[in-house]
């Protein structure tokens, strides 16, 4: 029990608004509220549709929709109570009983709310108080408030797909002529591409145009000092550390899942890299992980996954129709797979997983490496914790390791553990919004093998 208590005690608080002035504080003051007003306004300008699909029903349940979520904003704004939700969905009990679980590390004098509370919670359910709003109003249950976001900036990001889709397919085309030194410099390009589509986030836009318009290999170069830290290297040994020789004398490759993070550019840069994975037989199967909810704005449901798909096999371009097939050719065979989870909607820290979902970590343990996609995932995995920037990054995944993890994330939130001496402060001297603005980027990698 002392132990216990010693390890609770090296463990930093969450990150919260109860800081004013913070990150998180001007994330739910201002951005929240802001994306909430535009939730509101989308289905607003969605009426007519829902008249036309499902008569008066319809515009009623607009009306009760947004009557909800107006409730919501003004939860937010005034730092009410947290509620529990009443949706009866698979998760329902699973956050309630969350909410008591932070009422007990609250204690009895305050009750949760928005203001008080961590800021991982607090953003993740109003996301989720979002769904009980749609879920909650028949007949409009399934209508996704951010796919026309979503949709948009895929559509605005259309020449930097088909220069993407252009160099892989010439790439593909010279695969068996090249040497291991040129295939780990490809894998390291096409992992940068992947990491760097990850500033695509709407939901740090407020869900206002975020889309990529240059070629993004033209610009790696420029982009490499602004990595923090770059396990690259580490990723690719595990890569090829999977690789066994098989029955017939040909090499067979591991086992790699992409935790996904944004659809649009993003989505791509990641079906990119699988693509080529599987391609330099560097991975026999890829299997992403997507949610299965809208969620933060731009986060991949199983209906981006395929609809990116679609759309880029009907593209009118030779090269980028040609990814298209090949994509759809790897669901087809069993190559690639999509599986989204009620965990990955849920505000737990990920050291949490293998208590609150077992399934899902021992899924994850099948994977010979896993590769989480952005900041949410960052936030996660590192508990979201006013963490040292020295920390080591194994130590802040507080035991979270089923299997060898990299995260590819561009900062966009005030935490960032694993770096230099002096690293965190000469940053706060040259850069002040350094952990915010998506302008740097970290590849970091932990392996369950590795010295905690």
């Amino acid at each position: 029990m002392a132990a216990n208590q010693a390890l609770r005690q090296l463990v930093p608080p969450s990150l919260s608004a109860k800081v004013e002035g913070s990150f998180a504080y001007l994330t739910v003051r201002d951005r929240l509220p802001t994306i909430l007003t535009r939730v509101i306004d989308t289905i607003h300008r969605n009426k007519n549709k829902f008249f036309e699909e499902f008569g008066e029903e319809g515009v009623q349940a607009e009306k009760r929709t947004i009557g909800f979520l107006s409730k919501l904003r003004n939860e937010l704004l005034t730092d009410k109570p947290i509620l529990v939700l009443c949706d009866g969905l698979e998760d329902t009990d699973s956050w309630n009983q969350y909410l008591q679980r932070q009422q007990r590390l609250l204690g009895e004098r305050d009750p949760v709310s928005w203001f008080k509370s961590p800021w991982l919670y607090i953003e993740c359910y109003m996301y989720r108080r979002i769904q009980e709003a749609i879920w909650l109003n028949p007949p409009i249950s399934d209508f996704d408030v951010f796919n026309e976001s979503k949709t948009q900036s895929f559509f605005e990001s259309q020449q930097a797909v088909i220069s993407l889709c252009t160099y892989l397919q010439g790439f593909n085309r010279n695969m068996d002529d090249l040497s291991e030194t040129q295939l780990m410099e490809q894998f390291h390009k096409l992992l940068q591409v992947s990491l760097w589509g990850n500033r695509c986030d709407l939901s740090i836009s407020a869900g206002m145009e975020n889309s990529q318009k240059a070629s993004p290999i033209d610009s790696l170069s420029d982009l490499k000092s602004f990595i923090l830290v770059d396990d690259s290297n580490m990723v690719w040994s595990a890569l090829t550390s999977a690789q066994r020789p098989g029955e017939d004398g040909k090499t067979t490759s591991g086992r790699v899942d992409i935790v996904l993070d944004n659809a649009g550019f993003e989505l791509v840069t990641d079906l990119v890299l699988a693509n080529f994975l599987v391609s330099a037989g560097l991975a026999r199967e890829v299997r992403f992980h997507g949610k299965s909810i809208p969620w933060f704005v731009s986060d991949v449901t199983a209906h981006d996954f395929q609809w990116t798909i679609r759309q880029t096999l009907a593209a009118n371009h030779k090269w980028m129709s040609k990814s298209g097939v090949q994509w759809q050719s790897y669901v087809r065979e069993g190559v690639w797979s999509y599986h989204d989870h009620p965990f990955w909607t849920m505000p737990h820290e990920y050291c949490d997983m293998a208590g609150d979902a077992p399934d899902l970590y021992a899924t994850l343990q099948g994977a010979d490496l896993i590769l989480f996609k952005g900041d949410l995932n960052y936030r996660k995995l590192t508990g979201d914790r006013e963490w040292d920037h020295m920390v080591p990054f194994d130590r802040a995944l507080r035991g979270f390791g089923p299997a060898p993890l990299c995260s590819l994330r561009t900062l966009k939130a005030n935490i960032q553990v694993g770096l230099q001496p002096g690293q965190g402060e000469n940053l706060n001297t040259q850069d002040p919004s350094w952990m915010t603005s998506g302008k740097y980027a970290v590849v970091q990698f932990s392996s369950p093998h590795r010295e905690q």
